[in-house]
């Protein structure tokens, strides 16, 4: 057996600032996400410190690097909805949205979480903001709570 140190996600230990950067475009699915989000927070006594819309999704990694440098907090998530239309624009949306999200977390050394629904209709976007797909808001900030406890065992180690 490898004598290795093990280690998931656990229950927090320390209070966190947690921002997220949301786009405007589409608002009645990211207002969504941003609930499903705070709901996720809540259940280890998180709350959002800052929401910071932007117009639309392409503007989130921008966004959320300028509130990564500030060093105030301790995670990001960054909530969006691209639904496909008639021209390649949402794969340039998406698909730059996403590389910059990566991008900016490497950088700046911040947990930034990809939350921007991808979806081929509206339909779809519903169901991904609460109805039967789940709420990929609340994912997302589950996501970004287990990160950052991986975090905190890994400065300890």
């Amino acid at each position: 057996m490898s004598n290795y140190t093990k280690i998931r996600a656990k229950a927090l230990t320390n209070s966190k600032k947690i921002a997220v950067v949301a786009s405007d475009f589409n608002e009645l699915i990211v207002e969504k996400l941003i609930q499903g989000a705070e709901k996720a927070l809540a259940k280890y006594s998180l709350a959002i410190s800052e929401c910071v819309h932007v117009p639309g999704a392409f503007e989130i990694p921008l966004t959320a690097q300028r509130l990564a440098l500030t060093k105030k907090y301790d995670g990001i998530i960054g909530l969006g909805c691209v639904i496909r239309g008639e021209t390649s624009h949402f794969d340039y949306v998406a698909g730059q949205a996403a590389a910059g999200i990566l991008q900016v977390g490497l950088a700046t050394n911040v947990p930034i979480v990809f939350g921007i629904l991808t979806t081929e209709s509206l339909e779809q976007a519903l169901d991904r903001c609460g109805g039967k797909g789940g709420n990929k808001g609340y994912d997302a900030a589950m996501s970004l709570t287990e990160l950052l406890s991986v975090f905190e065992q890994i400065d300890e180690i």
